[in-house]
């Protein structure tokens, strides 16, 4: 941290300047370090933007592939790490041999969804080793090519403070190798935390020469590169910060700033259709299928879309779908009360929408509340919806239709409950009320200066 001085003028009347020598407060510089996805990065950009307002110089990290975004939010970037598209890295993750060590606990779309498990049963040694050991080397993947170039601008550039998303494992190795502070920012309900609280809690009940830990393996090799050692904190950070509402937090090892969500997705139009308010009830409906690099995994196929479709034709409402436009050709229907486009950002549209449907990704679920918006969230893509789910459901601001009952039929009688029933729209509002009430990004701003102090040790 720098301690700066500089000279105020106060003009008195006609007779001059009387200048007065004031400190001001610690200046910090502050790295936020993402793995390149788009959304992962954007949950980040209002707190950028509150610190570097606040006079402390941030930068972000992430692979070459987020350059453009990062810029395009008016940030600095620094390109670390290999310029293969992580979703290419992804998909050779799986070899022959991974698919044989992994036979015994299920398919890998099913394994990723363990992490959100709190039942004591499903916790057994017998599976918490193999399944810290498969997340282990996705996040090898995702971080391991970062690394490297991210400790040497971090040993060069000296951050106070690294500020990580909760995937991006490559921040916490170079916040440990040159002693900043290091906050651990989670984009959904935090149940990798407690995952991670349970597994340490069983593994320590193993004998000593049993307690298999492919993290903490994996972590410590790279610490003990850059001169340091593993410790907890390397997976939790030494605090979290957490913009889910109160009703939708776990509860947490390590102290939690709460910080109000603000919407932001990306450089944003508003095109000509919503420039005026909708003909009739305005339903949006996206499943992350505008992530073309990842259809593979979403919540819904192109036949349960044209499902969809079909069961709500006769609805009064216009129903907004974004889908990318070659899968838009392989739809066999598109109904007069139906609108297809491959992008629109959220913030722009969900103010003027009675419903949003969505697979339930972080930006459309806190959009929504932040707009006072039911919402249906369809599918099981996102590792925390069953946790998530069923608290919304609690909340009154929406329903939770799962994998085994998504179809047409019953998307359309949800969807009429929610657009009926003035109790979602109060369920809603709670929650609303509940995420407002959190600080803003500017207002939490002092107390990661309070924080960055206490847990620095360079």
């Amino acid at each position: 941290m720098r301690q700066e001085q500089f000279k105020v003028c106060l003009r008195r009347g006609g007779n001059g300047h009387f200048p007065v020598t004031t400190e001001v407060k610690t200046a910090m510089r502050v790295l936020f370090v993402t793995f390149p996805w788009r959304t992962h990065f954007h949950g980040s950009v209002s707190l950028c933007w509150a610190l570097q307002a606040a006079g402390h110089e941030v930068r972000v990290a992430s692979g070459p592939e987020l350059t453009d975004a990062i810029t395009g939010a008016g940030l600095t970037a620094v390109p670390v790490g290999s310029d293969e598209p992580v979703m290419d890295k992804l998909n050779g993750l799986y070899s022959d041999a991974m698919h044989e060590a992994l036979e015994g606990l299920g398919w890998r779309d099913e394994l990723l969804f363990d992490f959100a498990e709190h039942r004591e049963a499903m916790l057994t040694w017998e599976r918490l080793p193999w399944l810290t050991a498969f997340v282990t080397e996705v996040l090898k993947v995702m971080n391991d090519s970062m690394v490297e170039d991210l400790v040497e601008y971090c040993r060069w550039w000296k951050p106070d403070l690294v500020v990580r998303d909760y995937l991006s494992y490559a921040g916490s190795v170079a916040a440990a190798a040159v002693g900043a502070a290091h906050a651990r920012v989670p984009t959904t309900t935090d149940v990798d935390a407690r995952f991670r609280r349970r597994f340490v809690r069983v593994r320590d009940e193993q004998a000593p020469e049993d307690r298999q830990d492919a993290l903490a393996d994996w972590l410590g090799g790279w610490a003990e590169k850059y001169g340091a050692s593993f410790s907890e904190s390397m997976v939790t950070g030494h605090f979290t910060v957490e913009q889910m509402m109160s009703s939708m937090r776990l509860d947490s090892a390590v102290p939690q700033v709460a910080m109000r969500y603000v919407p932001y997705n990306g450089p944003a139009v508003v095109p000509d259709w919503l420039r005026r308010d909708p003909p009739r009830r305005r339903v949006l409906a996206t499943f992350g299928m505008s992530q073309t690099l990842a259809v593979e995994h979403q919540a819904l196929g192109l036949g349960q879309v044209q499902g969809m479709l079909d069961s709500v034709a006769d609805l009064d409402i216009e129903l907004v779908v974004t889908l990318p436009e070659r899968l838009q050709k392989k739809l066999k229907r598109v109904p007069d009360n139906t609108r297809l486009v491959e992008f629109v950002p959220l913030h722009v549209v969900i103010p003027s929408c009675s419903v949003v449907i969505h697979h339930g990704g972080a930006p459309a679920f806190l959009d929504s509340i932040a707009h006072e918006v039911p919402q249906l969230i369809v599918g099981r893509v996102i590792p925390d919806i069953e946790e998530r789910g069923p608290r919304l459901e609690r909340a009154g601001g929406g329903l939770w239709l799962r994998p085994r009952e998504t179809n047409g039929p019953r998307i359309r009688e949800l969807l009429v409950r929610l657009l009926d029933e003035p109790a979602f729209r109060e369920g809603s509002g709670r929650l609303r009320k509940e995420l407002l009430a959190q600080p803003t990004p500017a207002e939490v701003v002092h107390e990661l200066e309070q924080l960055t102090a206490r847990y620095r040790s360079r």
